[in-house]
């Protein structure tokens, strides 16, 4: 069986563990978000790449790009909390429609470099 979680099993269990942490109804700071997927991250074995505040169809919305696993089994994980509060969605770079996806895996291969150039 291929080691690398597939895309919908990863979602599920950062889904699971999330549950107890995003905070209730009420407007969420840049710091919370950290906190929230600090622990989602933890969780799973991931590292967060970046973070941003974007603005989603008129919404703010908290973006943290991650990754788990290293080499060819690395996949990119998108989560976002809308500003407001609410539910922290957590999906592959893969099935994300968001923009921000599209940079992870950049990001992730320029800080490879930066790391071999060090």
């Amino acid at each position: 069986m291929d080691a690398q979680l597939d895309d919908k099993a990863l979602e599920d269990t950062l889904a699971e563990s999330l549950a107890d942490l995003v905070p209730d109804t009420k407007t969420v700071s840049e710091d919370e978000f950290v906190e929230v997927v600090g622990g989602a991250l933890e969780a799973v074995g991931g590292t967060l790449l970046f973070k941003m505040c974007v603005d989603n169809g008129g919404e703010g919305q908290h973006v943290a790009a991650a990754c788990v696993g290293d080499g060819g089994n690395r996949q990119f994980l998108l989560l976002t909390l809308p500003t407001v509060g609410g539910a922290l969605k957590v999906e592959t770079a893969s099935r994300s429609t968001n923009p921000v996806a599209g940079i992870a895996a950049a990001y992730a291969g320029l800080m490879d470099v930066f790391k071999t150039a060090a």
